[in-house]
């Protein structure tokens, strides 16, 4: 490993870490526990199309066509456990795993019966377990409609009734239909009955009305009041947060290059209930694809929405792939099977801003205040009794100052920079001078002005000391390594 690349990685974990000592400490497990769905972040992906971990459901898959099973499996999922947790997602959402005719879950066959190129109920359980002893939990969709044909309601005889319409190749509950909804809420409230699982997205709402999507909501919390029930549609029902396909419309049109107009970036954050904010979702083009046809450099864009939306309020919800930058315009796709073997650049910076949201209270629910929001130039505060937060947002095609005041920010302050490393001190003009690069988010901790960060400097003059001692412990193994060799000839 190059010197200068494991001097500074490690200089900006300590940066990281020494920039929070003393404010906020590690999230614990009983702080997990205590969370709101405000404070969650999604990782969204689909079994099939993560990770192979065992050949034993391998049958039928086709890795060559994107429209067949691929071989990802529940297995897969736990041997990759460390993997999204090191990047800070709290949820994992894993799409539908009951009996399926499509590897993206799109043609249920069961409400009940697991999909076996997934695994077995015990594996299902053994990945519940395992990513809850990590502080994450499993979420899993289910579809109030538009199901396989060979569904065993649609193939029952004495639930024809239930069928109001077949379009697509898929058939349609009549979900006005009173035993059609209290099969459904049975099938849900079984299902989270027998799985440990820590929430549910409810998709295919179709023509659902509120009291029986409400009613639905009731009877899986009364199961387990900690589940989160979200939707992947737009509902007046009482989900734990809300959704609108807009909102990536929003974010994708704001991010996807340099200098737009980004009058718009605070709608998805202004309502009383917290939003599910993404640039793309798995039934969307991908977000590399939109910059990609921008002509403009897809990893930096990603920086800047990844950066730009674990910091505002609302819950963050990331399509598998994001991180390596997937690309894809329709299913499958944008589905593609994931690869590992790819640059971790994206990968370590979502994880650096995650450990930064996972460790403060205030970066994932404080009060927001905007500051600047003009052209792709965006400057807001985090704020709480216990800490303050400037982030800068510059998605413009120029290096940008903004000044800051001692009214803004309080007296004797100053602002630790964390991903950058840059610290700002209030000038001779009575302002903090505040400048950023183009195309950068930067994250401010704003701390009281005690000069120099000594604790910061003593762990970056230990990397060097520590670095300087393995190098000459190395040189010394080489010379005796050599005079052995010269003694045996």
């Amino acid at each position: 490993m190059k010197f200068k690349k494991w001097v500074s990685g490690t200089a900006a974990a300590l940066l990281i870490a020494t920039s929070l000592f003393g404010a906020t400490p590690l999230a614990q497990a009983d702080e997990v526990q205590k969370r709101t769905m405000a404070e969650e972040s999604i990782y969204d992906l689909l079994v099939d199309r993560f990770f192979n971990g065992t050949g034993d459901n391998d049958f039928d898959t086709n890795t060559k066509d994107p429209s067949k099973f691929a071989g990802g499996d529940f297995t897969g999922l736990q041997d990759k456990i460390t993997f999204i947790g090191d990047m800070g997602f709290s949820i994992v959402s894993i799409g539908t795993v009951f009996d399926t005719e499509k590897y993206d879950g799109s043609m249920p066959t069961s409400y009940t019966t697991l999909e076996e190129h997934f695994g077995t109920a015990k594996e299902f359980e053994s990945v519940i377990e395992a990513y809850k002893a990590k502080n994450m939990s499993i979420m899993i969709d289910f579809p109030l409609s538009n199901v396989s044909p060979n569904h065993e309601w649609a193939k029952d005889s004495a639930k024809q009734s239930w069928i109001v319409s077949k379009n697509n190749g898929q058939v349609q509950w009549d979900l006005a239909n009173k035993d059609v909804q209290a099969a459904l809420i049975e099938a849900a409230t079984e299902f989270v009955s027998t799985y440990d699982i820590g929430g549910i997205r409810l998709t295919n709402l179709a023509d659902a009305d509120t009291e029986f999507v409400n009613a639905m909501i009731e009877a899986l919390k009364g199961t387990k009041k900690s589940l989160y029930v979200i939707a992947n549609e737009e509902s007046d029902a009482n989900f734990d947060a809300t959704f609108s396909l807009a909102t990536a419309d929003i974010y994708r049109n704001i991010l996807k290059n340099v200098d737009m107009d980004s009058t718009k970036l605070m709608e998805p954050v202004s309502g009383d209930q917290p939003a599910q904010i993404m640039v793309d979702t798995l039934n969307t083009h991908r977000f590399t694809f939109d910059s990609a046809n921008e002509n403009m450099f897809p990893p930096t864009r990603l920086k800047m929405a990844m950066g730009t939306l674990f910091m505002l309020p609302g819950i963050p919800v990331v399509q598998y792939g994001t991180e390596i930058a997937m690309n894809g315009e329709t299913a499958p796709d944008t589905h593609q099977f994931y690869n590992f073997k790819t640059d971790e650049e994206l990968i370590d910076y979502i994880e650096d801003v995650q450990t930064l949201r996972n460790q403060s209270a205030t970066l994932r629910n404080g009060d927001f205040e905007v500051i600047t929001n003009e052209n792709g130039l965006l400057v807001f505060t985090r704020t709480s009794d216990e800490e303050k937060w400037v982030i800068m947002v510059n998605n413009t095609s120029k290096t940008q100052r903004v000044n800051l005041t001692p009214e803004q920010l309080g007296d004797d302050k100053a602002l630790n920079g964390i991903l950058n490393e840059e610290k700002v001190r209030l000038n001779e003009k009575n302002v903090f001078p505040v400048i950023l690069d183009r195309e950068m988010v930067e994250i401010y901790q704003v701390k009281d002005d005690e000069g120099l960060n000594i604790p910061y400097m003593v762990a970056l003059g230990l990397v060097y000391v520590l670095f300087i001692g393995f190098v000459i412990v190395i040189i010394k193994r080489g010379k005796k390594r050599r005079q052995e060799q010269d003694m045996e000839k």
